[in-house]
């Protein structure tokens, strides 16, 4: 049996990370044990291209270059994480993914998205996520809870992301609410500035609902 593969999606400071371990908890307490892993930094690789990406000194990469950082990301992170642990027949939890990169590559730094859609569809061979999760929220208050978990992880958390302008933010909640209206059956929009175990119980209903085959 194929593995279920839900991703979580968001602007900064949706609290992505969060839910994704509230509903890790939830589901462990079904009797499913799921993987949970991130993008960029889910491998190796992965991980020395997230410093490149996410620091804040790297304000000079070119837009291109950047989608390809982040193509190179999640194409070890399908072959070495996300496809065999499906294969496997395993939940995977991922904390973004393929539309993260339209949303800010795209809608955000003006890449055209067929050029998106052609890096994204080699680096993740065939692998669409069964269940998208996007929490909403305004990218004020995203940025805001963004600053605060950086002032309360120290120094070195702030990333390169969070010191966009705030067009730029807009831009890319316009994105995933524009990419979620062309995919309802795959996304469920959750309103952000709800509690972390509302969203984590919300999410579990819809899971159930969908992946009956996953408790049998």
């Amino acid at each position: 049996m194929r593995g279920i593969f839900i991703t979580f999606e968001g602007i900064e400071g949706s609290g992505k990370s969060t839910l994704v371990s509230q509903l890790a908890l939830l589901l462990k307490n079904k009797g499913i044990d799921p993987l949970i892993t991130r993008e960029p930094g889910g491998t190796a690789l992965g991980r020395e291209l997230r410093a490149i990406l996410l620091n804040p000194a790297g304000a000079d990469i070119q837009p291109l270059s950047e989608l390809l950082l982040y193509a190179a990301d999640r194409a070890q992170h399908i072959r070495e994480v996300i496809g065999p642990a499906l294969d496997e027949g395993k939940t995977v939890l991922c904390d973004r993914f393929s539309d993260a990169t339209a949303a800010y590559q795209g809608y955000g730094r003006g890449i055209p998205l067929e050029t998106i859609r052609s890096a994204d569809g080699l680096a993740r061979e065939g692998r669409i996520p069964d269940l998208t999760v996007l929490l909403d929220l305004p990218p004020d208050e995203g940025l805001e809870r963004a600053r605060s978990r950086n002032a309360r992880d120290g120094a070195g958390a702030e990333t390169r992301m969070d010191d966009e302008q705030p067009e730029f933010h807009r831009k890319v909640r316009e994105g995933y609410l524009d990419l979620a209206r062309q995919q309802p059956d795959r996304f469920l929009i959750l309103d952000a500035s709800n509690r972390p175990e509302h969203m984590a119980s919300r999410v579990l209903t819809v899971f159930m609902e969908r992946f009956p085959h996953a408790f049998r």
